[in-house]
């Protein structure tokens, strides 16, 4: 009996733990971050306005209802996006993501990026609804 405890307080430690682990917004190796999940209150508010602003929600290909995406993309040492990818629940609406980012005329303003913030390569969570058509 007291050893079915343990094992289960041992359990919900490790469960925890490993939980915790998961939630871990950046990954580092030799102080160098490697990459960086990007969440609303991120700085990056604008670059979501302008995906919002410049997507064709007209797409008849679209699944319908939330779709939710995840685009990893770089920046370069002036600021513009490159190496966008996005995979999610519907793959015309990641395409269209990749699209949108791909050819913005927008820069980030690396200066006021804080130094956690700098990284190889974001990922930035992005639902989309598509109405009934």
């Amino acid at each position: 009996m007291i050893m079915d405890k343990k094992m289960l307080a041992l359990s919900i430690f490790l469960f925890g733990f490993l939980g915790t682990l998961n939630l871990v917004k950046a990954q580092s190796t030799d102080n160098n971050i490697q990459e960086v999940f990007l969440n609303s209150g991120d700085g990056f508010g604008e670059l979501r306005k302008l995906l919002k602003d410049n997507f064709d929600f007209t797409n008849q290909d679209y699944k319908e209802g939330i779709v939710n995406s995840n685009v990893r993309f770089s920046l370069s040492q002036d600021g513009k996006i490159t190496n966008v990818r996005a995979n999610g629940d519907c793959k015309n609406v990641s395409k269209e993501i990749e699209n949108v980012l791909s050819h913005l005329l927008y820069k980030v303003d690396m200066d006021k990026l804080s130094q956690k913030m700098v990284a190889s390569s974001y990922v930035m969570p992005v639902s989309v609804t598509i109405d009934n058509r």
